[in-house]
């Protein structure tokens, strides 16, 4: 079977963006910053994504573009044994699971986009967003959403995804661009703006495991890492293309999409309901939205805008559905569009949960994915570092220029040693305060380290008596 490619280096990066802003910057980045400490909480994410998150992006490009295949293909088709084969199925099942919270949210904005023509939310946005939040309704909606992301998915990679990512990440800019010119106009901007931009240092000292647990998890929700849509995505690219180079616009194109959805959202949760916290997850559906009943052209805009919300959420869906279809093609070559239908049920089923439970939507939304994702994106790192080691680095600098290629080395000593070690410690930082525990940074760290340098130690050490063994057999 012949295996789809992107057309265009540009739709590639459009595509891997349209995955990475997707709702995760337009809806969870708002919230999240707004229940971590605004400002605190943006200067940790930042650092995050270009200390952490543009590496870890670059370990899932090269194990993609190495194997051509998906998650599971590549840990099968290339070095390691079993334990890795697992950590691409990890991936398969973060995929359904983000995918099964997604399409709620997805169906929100699908419900508001059609409301926006009657204006049925302009006279008690909060109210309103909590009346058809979970139940039957927000099934019904999920479906459709569902619907419209199988559809992209069965047309394929470039007639599907890539074509209709041109279009929608463009839009998406446009608009939100448009609308923070609008927001900068409200009342009580200034007040949403000194929320986000101004660093508080004090309240990240207070409460650092918190924000940095919640920034990291941010950060690899945003940028697609540690799921295996990147890995997936990249498994389609041509080994002309520097993947440093479009890992790093992908990255900066992110950034700015969802600082410019601060801009937008903070001065009009302070203009418009008072504050950054509220709407909680809501927050888009209620600050916005009341923000459209005070427009002579409201109806229109409010449509507009959650139309192209929609085409972010459809976006970064379509690539989470992507993993596990290309999966079920590539290992057993069936057709797209019968495995893209099989399992279009199977995520209405888990996601039907999600539609129904708003305490299970938030667990899986916030503490769940964060971690699967962490996990995922620690293994990526130690594999491309020693499972790979000099593959990788000749994947890496494949196309690149000089100034990347000098940097290839270091990226791989520093995806198998530090990067891990700190997400290590993000991860066990959200697992203490999601439990509502009590133990201090210095302890966090030393557990990290504790589970993080002999873990890699093994690693190296298996990876180094099976090349011995190979090598000895070869003799």
């Amino acid at each position: 079977m012949t295996r789809d490619t992107w057309a265009t280096r540009v739709g590639f990066i459009l595509a891997a963006v349209g995955s990475a802003v997707g709702l995760g910057n337009i809806w969870r980045f708002p919230w999240m910053t707004a229940e971590n400490g605004g400002s605190a909480f943006l200067v940790t994410y930042l650092f995050i994504v270009l200390g952490v998150g543009v590496p870890g992006l670059l370990a899932a490009f090269v194990i993609g573009r190495r194997a051509n295949r998906n998650p599971v293909g590549a840990f099968e088709s290339l070095r390691g044994g079993r334990g890795w084969t697992a950590l691409g199925g990890l991936c398969i099942v973060t995929s359904l699971v983000l995918v099964s919270f997604y399409s709620v949210v997805g169906g929100w904005v699908l419900r508001y986009f059609l409301e926006s023509f009657t204006g049925a939310y302009f006279a008690q946005p909060e109210a309103h967003f909590s009346s058809i939040d979970f139940g039957l309704q927000a099934f019904g909606f999920q479906v459709v959403f569902l619907v419209l992301t199988a559809l992209v998915v069965i047309a394929g990679i470039r007639k599907g995804i890539e074509a209709t990512t041109k279009v929608m990440m463009p839009a998406v800019v446009v608009l939100l661009a448009a609308l923070a010119v609008w927001a900068f106009q409200q009342p009580n901007a200034a007040a949403g703006y000194d929320f986000f931009l101004s660093f508080d240092g004090g309240y990240l000292a207070d409460n650092f495991v918190a924000v940095l647990g919640a920034a990291a998890g941010q950060a690899l929700f945003t940028l697609s890492i540690g799921g295996g849509t990147m890995l997936t995505y990249a498994s389609y690219l041509g080994e002309d293309r520097s993947l440093p180079a479009d890992g790093s616009i992908i990255a900066v194109l992110n950034l700015g999409i969802g600082v410019l959805a601060g801009l937008v959202v903070f001065p009009l949760l302070f203009s418009v309901v008072g504050g950054p916290t509220g709407g909680g997850t809501g927050a888009l559906f209620v600050s916005i939205a009341g923000a459209f009943a005070e427009l002579p052209a409201g109806r229109f805009i409010g449509a507009t805008f959650f139309l192209v919300v929609l085409f972010a959420a459809l976006s970064s869906s379509i690539s989470m559905l992507e993993i596990p279809v290309s999966y079920v093609v590539d290992e057993f070559g069936y057709d797209r569009t019968p495995v893209t239908l099989g399992l279009f049920v199977l995520v209405l089923g888990t996601g039907a949960i999600n539609a129904f439970n708003g305490g299970i939507f938030a667990f899986v939304a916030g503490p769940l994915v964060s971690q699967l994702m962490t996990l995922g994106l620690i293994g990526f790192m130690i594999y491309a570092a020693w499972v790979l080691g000099d593959e990788a680095v000749a994947e890496f600098t494949k196309g690149a220029g000089s100034i990347a290629r000098a940097l290839a080395t270091p990226w791989r000593y520093a995806i198998g040693t530090v990067f891990p070690l700190f997400l290590l410690f993000s991860f066990y930082s959200s697992i203490v305060d999601f439990a509502g525990l009590s133990l201090s940074t210095m302890a966090i760290a030393g557990l990290a380290l504790l589970t993080g340098i002999p873990f890699v130690g093994l690693v190296r050490w298996v990876e180094g008596s099976g090349r011995t063994g190979t090598a000895e057999a070869a003799d």
